[in-house]
């Protein structure tokens, strides 16, 4: 069983990006460039041939009732078998199919570009795995919880499937498609396909980037369904649109007609919603002063935008006010439309509106006439799903480096968001609460007591700031207890902090950074620990919190532990080690330069004490004496020539 991702390029050069179930009978079905295999989440099973009669002709389109009750379409299929895809190319990633086992499933799209996208699945039971039991299962995209499908199918939905699609931003580069089994029924999907589209459709300025629009009824009037896996008419955002009959009436027996041209209608595939042309090419009107009415089954919890499609396709009509009608939504009136005055005549003009505050699942949208007929050509329901609050970004990246050191079994479900969405359980054995803003999911409370796991603590573990329990107790983990992060305290002024390592086989030390002023409870027994316990979390004792640290032989240094070595402690040299191993070396440091200094000032005395050669002495002698001699010759003369001139001198 394997899978592959399909890239390719829209006439708008968008984004997409399909993923697909292939098993081993190689059976696909294709249409326009949805590449739709259908199987089972449960090992990718494909459907036998023997199953694949789908007839060719369209579909009439139905509704199944949901939570959040998305339009839902049937597939039209093509009879026709396909050898499995290739496999991908290099620099290509292959998906993350869903698996067989654990409660959360989910596809990862990876490496996408940040920006709005339009996601469609298509969904198909057909009783592939004989036990004629379809399952309940609900459907999260990037969070936020969307679908849900619970058992029994209706009996051609189950055996023809559906699509369903929505608009959803992507910020992280990984668009994460979960689905949540309920009971032991393993979810099915047949296709699932991602075009990124305008950053600015669908109102997307005003509304936000926190809101997901769910497709609650996309029709077009006065033609019959179109658009990808319906028709080879071109949509550029991938979108399929139903026709309206199973949702229209009037108020009266005012006959309903429609319109249609060839003609090129303007303002159509344009930025930033790129509606087709052909959505304008038709029409449906009623006759004389007769109301058009529209009636939609919603959820009464949640708001929605009303998209409203108008062309003025009738040549008869040449100038404002020939065809003025009002909409009203529930009985109050929103707006008056002449379509001529907004855009002339084959000219695209789209008009929406939000409704907010419903007291019914039942939304009424009347087309009151004003001048000629009330004309329309398409109308859309997005239900505004508020985003759901995701758990912190640091903490998702420490929890799935516990996944994979922990090595956490596929039927435990740690698949896709450790927290979200809110209203389904968070991954097996973890505990999850809102951070002090409630801005974001945080980890309080890991629990994996006695499930068989080996492995080891990543040291990842310290970004899960927020931990206030741990139990990894009875299990085969080894290696060193890394170091994590003093837990922050914020949802109370006092919350009781535990770690529960029993009975494993961790060695090494005792981290000091494991104390902190609120540890109640700290199980270490029965390991392979060694050093020096920290007094700090030896300490918690006395406070009145409860330490085990029996049938650890390596350990020492507090009571009832064996005394630790002087210079010994944690496995290694203690502190008071260190400091006389530094004072010991600074010392001999010391004593080796002043033995170098005094080997230095001897030879340089040495250098400098040297005999003169034998003529330079003599040399020097003789010129000594001769400076002797004239030194006395000259006291001589002068004595002599002083007697000479005296005035007592006899003659």
């Amino acid at each position: 069983m394997e899978g592959w991702w399909r890239k390719g390029k829209s006439q708008a050069g968008k984004t997409r990006r399909f993923v697909s179930c292939v098993g081993d009978k190689g059976v696909a079905i294709l249409w326009w460039k949805v590449k739709a295999f259908t199987g089972a989440m449960n090992g990718c099973r494909t459907l036998l041939p023997h199953r694949l009669r789908w007839p060719h002709r369209l579909r009439r389109p139905i509704q199944h009732r949901v939570a959040l009750r998305p339009l839902l379409h049937r597939r039209c299929h093509l009879r026709r078998l396909r050898a499995p895809p290739v496999p991908p190319p290099p620099g290509e990633d292959p998906p993350l199919l869903p698996l067989s086992a654990g409660k959360k499933n989910c596809y990862i799209i990876p490496n996408l570009p940040s920006g709005r996208y339009y996601i469609r699945t298509f969904t198909v039971y057909d009783n592939y795995d004989g036990k004629s039991h379809s399952p309940s299962f609900d459907v999260s995209v990037e969070g936020t919880f969307v679908f849900s499908w619970r058992s029994p199918w209706p009996e051609d939905l189950a055996r023809t499937g559906a699509y369903s699609d929505l608009f959803a931003f992507v910020s992280d580069s990984e668009a994460d498609v979960c689905f949540y089994s309920i009971a032991t029924d393993p979810p099915v999907i047949g296709s699932l396909q991602l075009i990124r589209v305008d950053p600015a459709s669908y109102n997307a300025v005003s509304i936000g980037q926190n809101y997901i629009l769910v497709n609650y009824g996309r029709f077009t009037c006065g033609s019959d369904q179109f658009g990808p896996g319906f028709s080879n008419d071109t949509d550029l955002f991938g979108r399929s649109w139903q026709n309206d009959k199973d949702v229209r009436s009037t108020d009266d027996d005012s006959p309903v007609g429609s319109l249609s041209t060839r003609n090129t209608i303007a303002n159509t595939d344009q930025s930033p919603n790129y509606f087709p042309m052909k959505l304008y090419q038709t029409a449906t009107l009623v006759g004389g002063k007769g109301v058009l009415v529209y009636e939609l089954q919603l959820d009464a919890k949640l708001d929605y935008l009303l998209w409203f499609h108008f062309a003025e396709i009738d040549s008869s009509v040449t100038k404002s006010g020939q065809r003025v009608f009002d909409i009203l939504i529930n009985g109050k009136n929103v707006n008056r439309i002449d379509i001529f005055k907004e855009v002339g005549t084959f000219a695209a003009y789209s008009w929406s509106y939000t409704v907010k505050n419903l007291s019914s699942t039942l939304l009424s949208v009347k087309l009151q006439s004003v001048a000629g007929a009330a004309l329309i050509s398409g109308l859309e329901s997005y239900a505004l799903v508020p985003a759901d609050v995701a758990t912190v970004p640091e903490q998702v990246v420490a929890m799935r480096a516990l996944k994979d050191s922990l090595r956490i079994p596929d039927r435990m479900g740690w698949n896709g968001d450790p927290c979200a969405p809110t209203n389904w359980d968070a991954w097996e054995g973890v505990t999850c609460h809102l951070n002090m803003n409630e801005t974001a999911l945080v980890i309080s409370r890991i629990d994996l007591g006695s499930q068989g796991l080996k492995g080891f603590i990543s040291d990842q573990i310290s970004l899960l700031s927020n931990l206030a329990s741990l139990n990894l107790s009875s299990n085969s983990f080894g290696g060193h207890i890394t170091i994590w992060s003093r837990p922050k305290i914020s949802q109370q002024a006092y919350t009781a902090i535990c770690r529960d390592l029993s009975d494993n086989q961790f060695s090494g030390s005792i981290p000091q950074s494991l104390a902190t002023s609120n540890l109640q409870l700290v199980l270490m027994n029965n390991n392979l620990l060694e050093g020096q316990v920290p007094e700090e979390l030896y300490s918690i004792g006395v406070h009145g919190g409860s330490i085990d640290l029996y049938g650890n032989k390596g350990l020492c240094g507090v009571p009832s532990l064996p005394d630790c070595p002087l210079f010994w402690e944690n496995g290694g040299l203690s502190k008071k080690g260190k400091i006389a191993i530094a004072v010991s070396c600074v010392f001999v440091f010391c004593l080796l330069l002043l033995v170098l200094y005094i080997i230095c000032i001897r030879r340089r005395r040495n250098d400098y004490d040297f005999g003169l050669p034998q003529d330079l002495m003599s040399l020097a002698a003789k010129r000594n004496r001769y400076q002797r001699q004239k030194s006395l010759m000259l006291l001589e003369m002068e004595s002599q020539h002083a007697k000479a001139l005296t005035p007592f001198t006899p003659r």
